[in-house]
């Protein structure tokens, strides 16, 4: 990502977090309850990566808060990660069917935190630039059905994460062979490397 991620912290007593997450690279905002939270987001719309939001606060708590900000068009796709008690834990799955994309239960050691905000960020990064491959391929008209049957097992052994030697040890010929065969499956799907190819075909449900 691009500069600093912008983190909304939404709990009553936040002092530890406004405090640590700085430190760690991160640009914090801080809303004491749920109705402050709303407001803060209404206000900066678009200025925020992720939302920390705990569930027991005061005016409103986190699972009403989190049903008002995936109900609201402008705000309703930033990732939420829910701060729980291990006597909500029950609640949590409700919480991920409201739309939570992730939770952690207290107490809680930073280093744990810190990995759940990262693998967050990082998927939410990845959707975004899935959907920019897939808005520049309707740009560019590409042709899936231009690819040979022989081409779309070798992009399939692609996407697993195969080697051109593994590919090639697998179809039973060789590695020069599949190295023709990926510069013409990006030479057709107009790309320059396997990973914008694999997202691709997967945009386009060439492959799974």
């Amino acid at each position: 990502m691009g500069g600093l991620a912008s983190i909304l912290v939404v709990d009553d007593n936040p002092k530890y977090l406004s405090d640590a997450l700085p430190m760690y690279g991160y640009d914090v905002t801080v809303a004491k309850d749920g109705l402050e939270a709303l407001k803060v987001l209404d206000s900066k719309d678009g200025a925020f990566d992720l939302i920390l939001l705990d569930v027991m606060m005061p005016n409103m708590d986190g699972w009403d808060t989190l049903k008002a900000i995936r109900n609201n068009k402008k705000i309703k796709y930033i990732p939420v990660i829910m701060i729980t008690a291990v006597s909500e834990e029950q609640k949590v799955v409700s919480g991920l069917k409201i739309g939570a994309d992730d939770y952690i239960v207290k107490p809680f050691i930073l280093p744990n935190l810190l990995a759940r905000i990262e693998a967050v960020l990082r998927r939410c990064q990845w959707q975004k630039e899935a959907q920019s491959t897939k808005e520049k391929t309707l740009n560019k008209n590409v042709n899936i059905d231009a690819l040979t049957p022989k081409e779309k097992e070798v992009l399939a052994f692609v996407a697993k994460g195969a080697s051109n030697q593994e590919i090639a040890d697998k179809l039973f010929v060789r590695d020069v062979t599949v190295k023709t065969h990926l510069n013409s499956i990006f030479k057709k799907l107009k790309v320059t490397n396997r990973t914008q190819a694999v997202l691709l075909a997967m945009q386009m449900n060439l492959i799974s």
